[in-house]
């Protein structure tokens, strides 16, 4: 989160996806103006860090055509691009991390895919009443 407010215009693409579950999501699904939170997933703690705006919609990852590149992939290709990325614009930095934890002991997140057992994906849904609830323990952590 903390990189993302720092780009110029507080916007980046998101690269580097190599799942295909995630890859069809930001290349079919999430749309310029959705809101996404963003998780801070190889950090000490875990957890939601802040709201980010979907600035671009899904567009081909051009560090898969980069052979220099760690997310390079030689099956894909520019005529025939195998992942995706989505530009975020930083729209909030929460005070603290809201804690995979803290997340965990949340009543009406039982449900929410992160903290389903084995859930790897980089890129999931939200359901309104989870994003609802995790707003309100955004504030109560100001």
């Amino acid at each position: 989160m903390d990189d993302l407010w720092k780009a110029p215009k507080r916007t980046t693409s998101w690269d580097g996806v190599r799942n295909y579950q995630a890859r069809n999501m930001l290349r079919d699904e999430i749309q310029p103006g959705d809101l996404v939170f963003i998780y801070h997933s190889s950090t000490d703690p875990t957890g939601i860090a802040g709201i980010a705006e979907v600035a671009r919609g899904g567009y081909p990852d051009e560090t898969a055509f980069d052979k220099k590149d760690s997310h390079y992939d030689p099956k894909s290709s520019r005529e025939s691009p195998q992942w995706y990325v989505v530009d975020v614009r930083a729209v909030e930095k929460f005070p603290e991390v809201i804690t995979l934890e803290k997340l965990r002991q949340t009543d009406g997140l039982e449900g929410m895919v992160l903290l389903k057992k084995g859930s790897r994906l980089s890129v999931q849904p939200v359901s309104p009443s989870e994003w609802d609830r995790i707003l309100r323990l955004r504030s109560e952590s100001r």
